[in-house]
């Protein structure tokens, strides 16, 4: 039951919004994942990030793409989980340690054995409309466990206009994606952070250039 509701999240709804509504421009497609397990590294501006991100995929991938998403945010009320859980499909991490042993990487981790495709976001919480905010060191905590699992950069420009933090209210604004080059892992964390936000400088600075004719 659950992934047939998914399938029609996604497959309707999702797509009707995201390519009808607001239309996407996405740049370098080639290079997101045709299989799992990978990662979607993006900026954060909006609730509609996930959802652009997953569009991108083709429906065949669906039940193995799963946006890593803030539990106490989702899972603060039994229907908001049941739906986040069950349809969105997320993989709830913890922000905070809950006991001192925790690890707080864990689900992640596991979502990666499985083989799946998670959509993260490394400035952790949404930022402001189409601004780029702190990168936190998580991603590279795993990329450091999986180094094997591709890390894709991915710059949105378009989604903090069209549903930005606090707003319900969605306005129609064209959205430009643009991927970047898988990033490999090379034995420090700090490095490979610096080597991502340069990633998305770059795409960012593509961005400004762009020509959609």
């Amino acid at each position: 039951m659950g992934g047939l509701l998914r399938l029609l999240f996604y497959g309707v709804i999702v797509r009707g919004v995201v390519l009808v509504v607001l239309g996407l421009n996405v740049r370098h497609r080639e290079r997101l994942p045709t299989r799992g397990p990978a990662i979607l590294a993006a900026n954060h501006n909006s609730h509609l990030d996930a959802m652009a991100l997953i569009s991108l995929l083709p429906l065949r991938l669906l039940p193995r793409v799963r946006p890593v998403a803030a539990a106490d945010y989702f899972l603060r009320n039994r229907w908001l989980a049941w739906f986040a859980l069950k349809v969105v499909g997320i993989v709830p991490l913890n922000r905070q340690r809950q006991h001192e042993r925790e690890d707080l990487l864990a689900p992640v981790a596991a979502a990666l054995e499985r083989g799946d495709i998670l959509i993260f976001f490394p400035e952790g919480s949404r930022g402001e409309p189409e601004q780029l905010a702190e990168f936190k060191s998580g991603l590279a905590r795993i990329a450091e466990r999986r180094p094997d699992v591709p890390v894709i950069p991915i710059y949105t420009y378009g989604l903090g206009r069209a549903l930005p933090r606090g707003e319900w209210l969605l306005v129609p604004f064209f959205v430009d994606i643009f991927v970047g080059q898988a990033l490999p892992f090379e034995g420090d964390r700090a490095a490979y952070m610096q080597r991502y936000r340069d990633a998305m400088a770059a795409l960012a600075r593509e961005e400004q250039r762009a020509d959609w004719d």
